[in-house]
């Protein structure tokens, strides 16, 4: 994996500091999870190069993420609900995948064209999903055309993309690069990688192109707005300057912005609980995504427990207007979609942008 400089390993501060909090924080967590169900299971729709299909998206339960196990990332839960030891068996995977199978043979008409999969961590960690695995999902999804699979860039290799290029499946890798600023990933994200990182794992994935596999392959970026310590204002900023960023890198050809949701057991919990964060605004993901939509690239944004305390929200009289319009943009890319909507509470997240500190955060909640 790739190694921060050394400064950050300083005792009691920088990533020492982080992740002695985070390990203190994951270990009030005391639940058990089935190894042989996933996570969770749903269909929906997704926007790629190739247009919109149906998508069927999975996240397997493993045995979780490597970094996270070491203290992790401050905004990141889901290692809470991935399998205690560390491991799991070929054959549970794989009876995990037969279960997302029927669940979507239960609740779609057809196949879904796109299938996308999650872990707590990396799929291409073979310490998570073991190569056996991986090659036995590429048969499985043979058919379809274009999967999806999450990893950090130290796992990203031709080999492994090319264990579905070749069986003809169009393949992106989702990077969770979180920013494209170093300093906001190291201090604010806890993620010990650096931009050049990922390009590097663009590099990879372009190999596959270059070898003429049978396949296209790619990458997709998945950026975190507002992580802790940020403004309302910086982290619209610095979600502007991720995308055009990303968009600059060849072989990334696609950006998902994901707000900041309180998830449990983390550090945002934390400082959600002693009034030191509040998610995102609503108005925030459109005024990035309406800023961005010029570039050479899909930019889309999901906005998990939209509406509620815990995910990003405006007043609440106007958050599913305001979320109906960013699946809109999703799936369509047209920025006009929110000039179609409108609210008071406009004018104190305009207060909050230009008057909000990180002395003095949340400013309003």
């Amino acid at each position: 994996m790739s190694k921060p400089s050394p400064e950050v390993y300083e005792q009691g501060k920088g990533m020492d500091a982080h992740n002695s909090v985070m390990r203190e924080i994951r270990g009030r967590n005391d639940e058990s999870h089935d190894p042989t169900e996933p996570t969770r299971v749903w269909i929906d729709e997704d926007n790629t190069p190739d247009g919109v299909y149906q998508s069927l998206t999975i996240i397997l339960n493993t045995g979780g993420c490597r970094w996270a196990r070491a203290g992790g990332c401050t905004m990141c839960g889901y290692v809470a609900e991935s399998v205690e030891g560390g491991t799991v068996a070929h054959e549970d995977l794989m009876t995990q995948i037969q279960a997302c199978l029927d669940h979507e043979e239960e609740n779609a008409d057809d196949e879904s064209g796109l299938i996308k999969i999650y872990t707590s961590g990396s799929f291409l960690d073979e310490r998570e999903v073991p190569a056996e695995t991986r090659r036995a999902i590429a048969d499985t999804f043979a058919d379809r055309d274009r999967i999806v699979v999450e990893s950090l860039p130290d796992f990203v290799d031709r080999e492994k993309v090319t264990d579905f290029t070749d069986r003809g499946i169009a393949t992106d890798v989702a990077v969770g690069l979180e920013t494209a600023t170093d300093r906001v990933r190291h201090d604010c994200v806890n993620k010990y990688f650096d931009f050049a990182d990922f390009e590097d794992a663009c590099a990879a994935v372009r190999e596959v192109d270059a070898d003429e596999s049978t396949a296209d392959a790619g990458v997709k970026a998945y950026l975190l707005m507002k992580p802790p310590f940020l403004s309302e204002r910086e982290a619209i900023e610095d979600m502007k300057r991720s995308v055009r960023k990303c968009a600059a890198v060849e072989g990334c050809h696609t950006v998902s912005m994901n707000p900041t949701n309180v998830q449990q057991f983390t550090m945002v919990e934390q400082l959600y609980f002693r009034d030191g964060y509040r998610p995102p605004w609503l108005w925030s993901v459109a005024e990035v995504l309406e800023s961005t939509a010029d570039e050479d690239v899909i930019v889309v944004s999901d906005p998990v427990g939209h509406g509620s305390d815990r995910g990003a929200h405006n007043c609440g009289e106007c958050d599913d207007r305001v979320q109906k319009a960013i699946k809109d943009f999703d799936l369509r890319q047209d920025p006009s979609v929110f000039q179609q909507v409108d609210c008071q509470c406009e004018h104190t997240w305009d207060v909050v942008r230009e008057r909000e500190r990180g002395y003095n955060l949340p400013l309003a909640r």
